[in-house]
Formats: structure tokens, sequence, C-alpha cells
């Protein structure tokens, strides 16, 4: 569980306990809410005591009696967010989310809806898969983190959503070079390189873009398009010098490693071809 989550579900326990105080503690026991009128205070209390001892389910079903019992006391409020707490801990990724997005909708000026915004991309983030393997998630992480950068800028969930977009965007950068490379083995040229492209237009803060930049000339090339192949190999070599793609790509369009050809004037031929793009 992210440290954030953690602090501050704690945060709100100790609100719970300071508003209980002095209250009778529900029957935690219980192995089943019974379906009888109860006070908000025994409900809450019990919903809480079941979260504490990891009853993760049973928690979920206490809160959603604090609701559906006492829609507009306070602890209603407080019993979706912790709702969708309860749900994420249980890895139940749809229900937390749909419970911070109620919250979300039902309380969009409350002090706390930075956390449930926090908490929406973060069920995304958990899921994300292997690069091999279906991107929705990492799409959705990408879209709720963005969100809490943007709206909570300066907080510490704005801050560690910062983070996690940089994780999520290789993700999404690594799917397509899968793809592309893909393509490129089997002689589907035109649309490896307008995978290779989506990298290098969309993905430039992420690891991949050396590789896609080399496979983008090996495409070019293998159609026999020199001067884009040319261009591209520049760009690599201008940004990445000394990385073992430009190696790889250098060999590729001179037959042999080794450092880039130089006129008269000193200049190498790379970089007289990216002065040429600008």
């Amino acid at each position: 569980m992210t440290s954030f989550l953690k602090s501050y579900v704690l945060q709100l326990r100790l609100l719970a306990c300071i508003g209980l105080v002095g209250l009778l503690a529900a029957c935690a026991g219980d192995d089943k809410l019974p379906y009888v009128d109860r006070t908000v205070e025994d409900l809450y209390n019990s919903a809480i005591d079941r979260m504490q001892a990891e009853e993760w389910k049973r928690a979920g079903d206490a809160f959603d009696e604090v609701e559906r019992q006492h829609p507009y006391s306070v602890w209603a409020r407080r019993a979706i967010l912790m709702n969708a707490y309860v749900h994420y801990q249980d890895r139940s990724y749809d229900d937390a989310i749909l419970a911070a997005q109620r919250f979300i909708q039902l309380h969009p000026g409350n002090r706390d809806v930075g956390y449930a915004y926090y908490l929406v991309g973060i069920c995304y983030y958990e899921q994300i898969s292997d690069v091999g393997r279906d991107q929705k998630s990492t799409e959705s992480a990408l879209k709720a983190l963005d969100e809490v950068v943007k709206r909570f800028p300066g907080s510490d969930f704005g801050r560690d959503a910062r983070l996690k977009l940089d994780l999520a965007r290789d993700h999404l950068a690594g799917k397509e070079m899968e793809i592309g490379r893909y393509y490129l083995k089997r002689g589907y040229y035109a649309a490896a390189i307008t995978r290779f492209k989506t990298v290098v237009d969309k993905y430039q803060t992420t690891t991949h873009i050396p590789e896609a930049l080399h496979r983008l000339t090996e495409s070019y090339i293998s159609l026999g398009i020199r001067d884009e192949a040319f261009k591209t190999a520049s760009v690599l070599g201008f940004n990445y010098p000394g990385n073992p793609w430009y190696e790889d790509t250098y060999a590729l369009m001179n037959d042999k490693t080794l450092p880039p050809l130089m006129d008269e004037q000193g200049s190498s031929m790379f970089g007289r071809a990216i002065k040429a793009l600008f």
C-alpha cells in the first residue's frame, strides 16, 4: 500500500475516534450485520473495528450500512471514502474506483477530495500489466494520475502522482515498441514506422526513444528511403551520441562501428544533417 494512502487513512481513523469517544463500541464480532435500525455511531464503530481487523469485505458492508441508514449524516460522507479505501485494500479495484468517483461527484469541494482523486489513480496504477498485455489500465492510470497532478500540483498526492506518471508513460511506450518490433520483424515496415513514430512523438521523456529512432532508421533503410533514414540517424546521434543504439545505427548506416565521419572542417556527417533540419 502506498504510504500516502496509509497515512491519510490513519488521519481519518483518528477523526473517527475523536468524534465517537465515549460511545459504546459496536459488536465487531458479529458474523453479519443485522438488518435492523442502528445508530450511526454503532454502525461506524463497527465498520472501523472491522477495518482495523483487516476484514475488508465486512468493513465495506458496514460502511455501506452507515450510508444506507444515515445518508445525511457527516459519517455517511466519510463512510463513502472509507469504503473506497477498504475496497482498494481488498484489491476490489473497480468497486474502489466507483466509491471514490462517487465521493468526488457528491462532494467536489470537500477537503478530502484530493485523496479520492489519488485513490482512483492508484487503483488503475496497481493494475498496470506487463507490456506484453493489454494496456487499458495503463491508459486509465495515465489519465487519472494526470488529473491529480493538474488539480493538486503542490500536494503530496500531486508529487507522488507525477512520479508514477513516468512509469505509466514508459509502459505505454513499451507497448508501442513491442508492436513495432513485431511488424518490423515480419516486414510490415510502414506499420512499424507508425508505431515507432508514435513513441517519438508522444513519449519523448521515456527510456524507449533511442531504440525507437534506431528502429525507424532500420525501417526506412528496409524501404529504401535513405534520406529519411539519414535524418532519423542524425537525430539519434545528436541527442544520444554515446548511446548503444546510436552505435548500432551508425554501424547500420556505415557498415562499421566508428565515431561519426568528419569532413575537412571537422563537422560530423550526422551533425550537418541535424543542422539542416532546423
